[in-house]
């Protein structure tokens, strides 16, 4: 009797260890996906927004056409292209006088704008209301704070955002005496740009047609807010997070790799990397110091960015920048505000290790005590003292792998 009850119980233990749910791999995955769900992960369609059809339809021609630059030279799908991620694949963005894509866009003369293109996945969906690397577009709070102060055009923050590019000078707008005038950063200057615009984009007769018929409205009644909203419409449908492979993981139970896995639990736990790249879109938007130096002379000048204090003007935000989203980070690099991070194994070493990248005595003397002062902010980041070697970088990588997928709309530049 004994004996069988022996027998019974090897037998149990035996049949649980190799039973899936049970296993190692079955452990860690349910493991992985708790502490996923935790962090505020949700089915891709849980962050969408509706859109009108017809307004996608228009704004996708204003988001490819060169008519929206004062100058006719640059569309926002100049610096936002297909092959980048939706970024456009070089340390910093190359504005007005840029010419193709890559490389040869930055080796082309144009007006350099001094940070990182960012990338346009899950922007405007449910909860996504932050915008910019310093944050300058924000309605977290519940009423839009943007540049344009009481006389915001929108209660849509992506709307707002879309404003922007337009009458940047060097982004849209050529930095040259012609345009001296446009310099007065005051609202009124800004809506007519606006009018000059949108009486541009009514002589476009296909744009035209989009817009009446998105709007209802006649010709003489269209505005440039009106074109924003075609153009968030287009962000909102064609970016939208979809389904990945971290998603169906999650929730439909799809097999992950070891690699992945690993990845996923060092995310997830000793990594940390979930304090801050968390929630629907793996960013807590908030701010956030990296010590990452410029790639060029920086949005402060002489090799500087101080970040979000450009915009709140609060000393205890220099050298912090907005969390960036992780969906498709493995197809947009360079990586930082600054783009002067080339590849996703020295943007995850930074995190933790920034010596380990960079070496200061090639800095300038200013640059050198900039960036001893952004390692006294990340020193009180959750990241500081977090040890990663280059298997696990490795494994996170393929991780981070998994959170891709594609837009279905190629977008193209257009005169």
């Amino acid at each position: 009797m004994k004996s069988a009850t022996r027998a019974f119980v090897a037998a149990f233990i035996f049949g649980a260890s190799c039973s899936p749910s049970m296993s190692e791999g079955g452990l860690r995955d349910q493991v992985l996906r708790q502490a996923a769900l935790k962090a505020g992960l949700v089915p891709a369609a849980a962050t969408h927004v509706p859109v009108d059809p017809a307004y996608v339809e228009a704004g996708r021609l204003v988001f490819q056409t060169k008519k929206l630059s004062l100058d006719h030279e640059t569309a926002c799908a100049s610096c936002h292209v297909d092959r980048f991620g939706s970024s456009d694949g070089i340390p910093n963005a190359v504005g007005t006088g840029g010419r193709g894509e890559g490389v040869q866009r930055l080796m082309g003369g144009g007006d350099i704008i001094p940070r990182n293109t960012l990338p346009f996945w899950g922007r405007g969906g449910v909860g996504f209301n932050v915008f910019f690397w310093d944050g300058k577009v924000d309605a977290s709070s519940g009423e839009v704070q943007s540049q344009f102060a009481g006389a915001v055009p929108s209660d849509d923050p992506l709307v707002v955002a879309v404003h922007l590019p337009p009458a940047e000078i060097g982004e849209m707008i050529t930095d040259s005496a012609v345009n001296d005038a446009l310099k007065t950063e005051s609202v009124s200057t800004a809506e007519a740009l606006y009018s000059e615009l949108m009486a541009r984009l009514m002589d476009d007769p296909e744009i035209r047609e989009k817009l009446t018929s998105a709007t209802g409205k006649d010709v003489s009644d269209i505005v440039f807010r009106d074109a924003a909203l075609a153009v968030a419409s287009f962000i909102r449908e064609n970016f939208k997070v979809r389904s990945t492979r971290f998603h169906r993981f999650v929730f439909d139970g799809e097999p992950l790799s070891a690699e992945e896995r690993k990845g996923g639990l060092i995310f997830y736990g000793k990594g940390g990397c979930a304090t801050c790249h968390n929630g629907a879109y793996f960013t807590d938007f908030d701010y956030h110091a990296l010590p990452f130096p410029e790639a060029g002379f920086g949005k402060n000048g002489f090799g500087i960015d101080y970040g979000r204090f450009n915009v709140t003007l609060n000393p205890s935000d220099r050298y912090k920048f907005r969390t960036p989203p992780l969906f498709n980070v493995t197809k947009t690099a360079p990586y930082s505000h600054s783009g002067s991070v080339s590849t996703v194994a020295d943007a995850i070493r930074i995190h933790v290790d920034p010596l380990a990248v960079y070496d200061p005595r090639k800095f300038t003397d200013v640059q050198r005590a900039e960036y001893y002062h952004a390692l006294k902010v990340w020193s009180r980041e959750p990241l500081a003292g977090i040890a990663l070697d280059d298997d696990e970088i490795k494994a996170l990588i393929a991780f981070l792998a998994t959170l891709t997928y594609d837009s279905p709309l190629p977008v193209l530049e257009r005169d």
